[in-house]
């Protein structure tokens, strides 16, 4: 009977741990719900940046276009103020020249008084006409005064426009300014994730180390000794860098420009074999050689940059084999375009 009774409640349990399991999962599918929603509002919310980035680009260089235009008319009706000025000196200078005759006309007749009725009509004649001509040149004059006060006013009225256009693109400077810091700013917070996972798997691999804001694994890690293949051991490693970073990769927003820089440095031992006559062909092949895994892993080549230093970026000065072994190394970055 006890063991009967034993049985019985055993079987009583059963329900209560599947009514348990049953809440889990619906609560793990809740997060995974609410994770999914809020992903898809953060893209629109970027892409919604974007538009807009876009948009403010586009106002800006038409600015640009009207602000060149109107410059260009400045530029002409400065021209033609200095045009007109020059000719009414030029119609001053006339206008004194004939009543200097004029006067050099009555003077002559002054003192001719021997001949005065002989002269009279042809000083009258003389002076008739430098008259007239006066009297042209002052009318002259009028009109291009009142020629140079448009043209003044159209002057002032296209530095204002030219002012206005301007406050308008510092305004669309400050909001492109913000925008573009935006996008450093994310691209700084995508960084910090992938610099953390990253940190994650290779936690406590030898020959890896952290040294500001890069991934360093020595050379030895990777690589035999005066050979751009990777070993078996370094072909592990970057397949697990591969994964972790398309990880990261399919979450950061199309519209962020970052490149994963792999960076291959030498010691400052000369070189000199069949394949590589100097440290640039060993160091860059190196580096061309992980870009090359990680394609082949899945990473897309948009985001990936192969560079080489040779053995001018040393991390040790010193003439040890300990400082040469530091020095032959792969470097990682996260960075923007």
């Amino acid at each position: 009977m006890r063991r009967r009774r034993s049985v019985h409640n055993g079987l009583d349990a059963w329900p209560g741990y599947v009514d348990a399991l049953s809440t889990l999962l619906m609560v793990i599918i809740f997060v995974l719900l609410v994770f999914v929603l809020a992903q898809a509002f953060l893209s629109v919310a970027l892409n919604g940046r974007q538009h807009v980035l876009d948009r403010l680009q586009r106002e800006m260089a038409q600015l640009t276009e009207l602000l060149s235009l109107e410059r260009g008319k400045s530029h002409d009706l400065g021209l033609s103020v200095a045009t007109l000025t020059a000719q009414r000196a030029q119609l001053n200078a006339e206008r004194q020249q004939l009543a200097a005759q004029a006067l050099a006309l009555n003077a002559e007749v002054a003192k001719d008084t021997g001949v005065i009725a002989s002269q009279k009509a042809s000083q009258d004649k003389l002076s008739a006409d430098a008259q007239a001509q006066v009297n042209q040149l002052n009318q002259q004059l009028v009109e291009l005064e009142k020629q140079l006060a448009a043209i003044t006013q159209a002057l002032d009225i296209a530095q204002k426009d030219v002012k206005d256009r301007d406050a308008k693109l510092a305004d669309l400077g400050n909001k492109l300014n913000l925008a573009l810091a935006d996008k450093v700013e994310e691209l700084k917070r995508y960084r910090s994730e992938f610099f953390e996972r990253l940190s994650k798997v290779l936690a406590n691999r030898p020959g890896i180390a952290v040294v500001g804001d890069r991934f360093v694994f020595q050379s030895e890690v990777l690589f035999p000794p005066g050979s751009a293949d990777l070993s078996k051991a370094g072909a592990d490693q970057m397949k697990a860098l591969a994964q972790t970073l398309k990880g990261i990769g399919s979450e950061i927003p199309a519209d962020v420009p970052w490149v994963l820089r792999v960076d291959g440095h030498a010691d400052r031992q000369p070189v000199n074999t069949q394949h590589f006559a100097t440290n640039w062909e060993l160091s860059s092949a190196r580096a061309i050689q992980v870009v090359k895994l990680l394609i082949a892993q899945g990473v897309d080549p948009r985001h990936l940059a192969a560079t080489a230093f040779s053995q001018y970026q040393p991390l040790d000065d010193a003439g040890t084999p300990d400082a040469f072994a530091r020095n032959r190394r792969i470097e990682l970055r996260l960075t923007d375009r």
